[in-house]
């Protein structure tokens, strides 16, 4: 299978150390594609919907496309992000910014929604559940159908600081979440899914969208009379 780990900083953390161990625990003989945030993407979404109308027009369209072309390639997806101020790191929330056009409302790409995806957040203290949110709807709204979520206290600031006791928790808790991503069936795509599909849809087909472009991109998809992305 085909893993892309997207990590929303460019140093090597706890939640990624644990991201990592569950690609690494993922049965079969698979590649796994890391980037980092800001590393592979230092950019702030300019905010000028230029890619409305042409994906390719948008600024960092190049760098986006790198990652985007692998992330439309890979079966799963580990989204690693450390809890900053109780909300996803400014890197990561950046990627996500920029890739807003692939979202259900404009113009999903179909293999989003064949995808399996974990998200990993760590903080020092604090729950990073508010963190996990942020990066579960932007996973939602781009059509990913089954989202595992794994945060954790760690009460330590870096990989090295994190007690042993804790670290047998993790490798525990990390098995079990790999043997649930350990798998070629296709997951299915929940009520939820279909119902949000479906109003955007019913939005373009009245010419309800930010442009023609999105509606002729349905159109094309043959979304209007009935095929769906997960068919």
């Amino acid at each position: 299978m085909k893993i892309v780990m997207l990590n929303g900083q460019n140093h090597k953390g706890s939640s990624y150390h644990i991201g990592r161990i569950i690609a690494d625990k993922i049965k079969g003989d698979n590649e796994i594609k890391e980037f980092f945030f800001p590393r592979d993407l230092n950019h702030f979404c300019a905010g000028c919907y230029r890619c409305i109308e042409d994906d390719a027009a948008c600024p960092y369209y190049e760098e986006k496309k790198i990652i985007m072309d692998a992330v439309e390639e890979a079966d799963i997806l580990i989204v690693t992000t450390p809890t900053y101020c109780m909300h996803v790191s400014a890197p990561l929330k950046s990627f996500i910014d920029t890739t807003f056009d692939y979202w259900m409302v404009h113009r999903p790409k179909k293999s989003m929604f064949s995808k399996r995806a974990v998200i990993v957040s760590t903080s020092a203290g604090a729950s990073p559940k508010s963190t996990m949110k942020d990066v579960e709807d932007a996973l939602f709204h781009m059509g990913v159908p089954f989202i595992l979520k794994y945060g954790l206290a760690v009460q330590a600031m870096n990989w090295d600081g994190i007690r042993q006791s804790k670290k047998e928790k993790i490798d525990k808790d990390t098995t079990k979440i790999a043997k649930k991503l350990s798998t070629d069936k296709k997951p299915r795509v929940g009520i939820k899914t279909r119902f949000t599909f479906n109003m955007m849809g019913m939005m373009q087909k009245k010419g309800w969208s930010a442009s023609p472009v999105e509606k002729a991109y349905w159109e094309q998809n043959g979304w209007f009379d009935g095929e769906r992305p997960w068919k």
